[in-house]
């Protein structure tokens, strides 16, 4: 069947129509609807379908990462417990409530007296807050003498006591309660 044999068709004759025109224009209808069916229908199901897709992929990376963390498990157990143990050790090295107050009393009061300018005194505090011990500045006393400044000032340092100094104060203040007490 040709072109020109097709226009020919009459659409309210379609029953007497040959058999290749049934087919083709039946084929041609078949294709459209289908067509309608994947744009209006099944365009939101191919979507949820990619968005599925997505999700399984982000799924089984999850799921690698976890199980690799389940195989090193008993290695993060045996780890954590080393941890526990390890800062339970440095814990019981730091000095409690009572010990602090002994272990700061051991300062070393230093008086200074510097000259310069503005920019001097700054430079002198920033130096003392760098330096790697604790050090405190008091009773801090800034003169102006025709734009020379004078700083005079209390510096106090602090040491660390060891066992033997620290046995020696507890025991003194020890024996400074009883005398009080009697």
């Amino acid at each position: 069947m040709t072109l020109d044999d097709f226009r020919r068709l009459n659409f309210r004759e379609a029953g007497s129509w040959p058999l290749a025109a049934k087919i083709v224009i039946l084929s041609i209808f078949a294709l459209l609807i289908l067509a309608a069916g994947a744009f209006f229908d099944w365009k939101d199901q191919f979507e949820a379908l990619d968005a599925a897709k997505g999700e399984e992929t982000r799924l089984r990376e999850q799921y690698a990462q976890k199980k690799v963390k389940a195989i090193n498990f008993e290695l993060y157990v045996q780890q954590l417990k080393e941890v526990e143990q390890s800062f339970g050790a440095l814990v019981k090295q730091l000095p409690n409530r009572a010990e602090i107050d002994a272990l700061l009393t051991a300062e070393l009061p230093i008086s200074i007296r510097i000259t310069g300018n503005y920019h001097d005194m700054g430079a002198f505090a920033s130096d003392v807050a760098q330096l790697p011990r604790i050090v405190t500045l008091n009773d801090l006393a800034i003169a102006n003498n025709a734009g020379v400044l004078s700083l005079d000032a209390t510096a106090k340092t602090f040491r660390y006591l060891d066992e033997d100094e620290v046995a020696r104060q507890r025991a003194a203040t020890k024996g400074a309660k009883d005398k009080a007490k009697k």
